[in-house]
């Protein structure tokens, strides 16, 4: 057996390389958007100019998803102006194309526990992503890493199960958010919920449009009406065999959100009247009542 050859990559500063510099690294992602390690993106621009505050490195998008991403890029350790960069570059973005979800992203070379309890901070307001990147050299070869080292947690959620302190109501889902036919495809679903277990209702707040059964607040889905359609976020574990099942349905399946745990799916009245009955199965499955529903059909056949 011929004995296997170890090789030990040399680790290199980007910082301090006369050649591979900060617009190298910018083409290099520019190019390969999905070296990132953040999805199936897209170049939308490069350098791109911003009001009176400087040149954002990278804007990218999931036009799946209709969610743009404003990334900045640090050689070196990050630090407080290039977090305050990437945040007015992000919040400029997200005012000025407010139909797109938006996410900010620090790319660095390196991201200390100090500046990641920094971040941390805005993480939940803010949705914010740190990846660091690492390089390395063989030889005459250059290769890269890069590293999530704090995923993004959705704008405005909030813990799992509490009470939402920011209230809303129908009038401000219908005016402000979507509109009275995209509440009315909550209605629907809602509808489906009862059918198969009495007792629930939708609670309004400003960021989304929550469940409570007998009172009592159970969020495993949750609602967000847009103007041109509704997203139901449905929390269920990972499963390449649901996904193909959604996909053969025909249904808008956005992503799943890590996370939360939650599968982002876009509905429309349409999808409503067609797939009743799966969306039902796929409530009993995040209500852990899918044997239940399963032995009871059996019994009657």
């Amino acid at each position: 057996m011929d004995k296997v050859k170890l090789i030990r990559p040399e680790k290199i500063n980007l910082k301090n390389h006369p050649v591979l510099n900060e617009n190298w690294l910018q083409d290099v992602i520019a190019k390969n958007p999905e070296i990132l390690g953040l999805g199936d993106l897209v170049l939308k621009d490069k350098e791109r100019k911003q009001p009176r505050a400087g040149r954002l490195d990278i804007l990218l998008q999931d036009a799946d998803i209709n969610k743009r991403y404003e990334v900045e890029i640090q050689l070196g350790k990050t630090d407080e102006s290039h977090i305050i960069r990437t945040i007015e570059y992000w919040d400029i973005e997200r005012k000025r194309y407010p139909q797109y979800e938006h996410c900010a992203v620090i790319v660095a070379e390196e991201i200390t526990s100090r500046f990641l309890n920094v971040i941390s901070l805005f993480n939940g307001n803010i949705p914010l992503i740190a990846v660091q990147l690492t390089a390395y050299k063989i030889g005459e070869e250059y290769f890269l890493t890069f590293n999530t080292v704090l995923d993004e947690m959705s704008l405005g959620l909030v813990e799992e199960d509490e009470e939402v302190s920011a209230t809303a109501d129908r009038h401000y889902w219908e005016n402000t958010k979507g509109t009275p036919k995209t509440v009315k495809i909550v209605d629907e679903v809602l509808a489906i919920i009862t059918d198969i277990i009495p007792g629930y209702e939708l609670k309004y707040n400003k960021f989304y449009i929550g469940l409570a059964q007998n009172g009592s607040t159970d969020n495993f889905i949750i609602f967000r009406a847009k103007k041109s359609f509704m997203r139901m976020e449905i929390r269920l574990d990972h499963s390449d065999e649901l996904e193909r099942q959604m996909e053969e349905k025909g249904l808008d399946l956005m992503d799943y959100e890590k996370r939360g745990g939650r599968y982002r799916i876009k509905l429309s009245m349409n999808d409503i009247k067609k797939h009743r009955e799966f969306i039902g199965k796929l409530i009993r499955k995040a209500k852990g009542i899918e044997a239940e529903i399963k032995d009871n059909d059996e019994s009657n056949t």
